[in-house]
């Protein structure tokens, strides 16, 4: 049995929250970030408590982004720059990628090609 969504369903966003030894709020996003699932990654991303927040998004399971994920990733970073901390993209899908280039949003935030490569650089 296949565990894939119907055709023409959206794929339900999950966020999966996790924190590395080194106080790294990770995320695990995966699915379609849009208008109506927005709110779960915008929820997930408010800014952790202490000195530098950091947050690295693992974007490789993302399949669709529209301006809602754009506006929640601008928001989120400005945030986060504001803190003295940062935010950080791992592994955007090549359609999440286009949308980002686009719009210029890989020059404002740092994205990387792998998750290890965002958490160590």
């Amino acid at each position: 049995m296949s565990n894939t969504e119907p055709a023409g369903q959206p794929s339900q966003l999950t966020v999966v929250s996790t924190t590395t030894a080194d106080g790294i709020h990770v995320l695990t996003v995966t699915g379609e970030i849009d208008q109506t699932s927005g709110s779960r990654l915008q929820q997930a991303m408010a800014v952790p408590a202490g000195p530098r927040p950091r947050i690295v998004i693992d974007m490789s399971g993302v399949t669709f982004m529209d301006s809602t994920g754009i506006n929640i990733l601008i928001l989120a970073h400005r945030a986060l720059d504001d803190a003295g901390g940062s935010l950080r993209l791992a592994a955007p899908g090549e359609s999440v990628t286009r949308v980002m280039h686009i719009v210029g949003l890989d020059t404002i935030i740092d994205c990387y090609p792998t998750l290890e490569q965002a958490l160590n650089t």
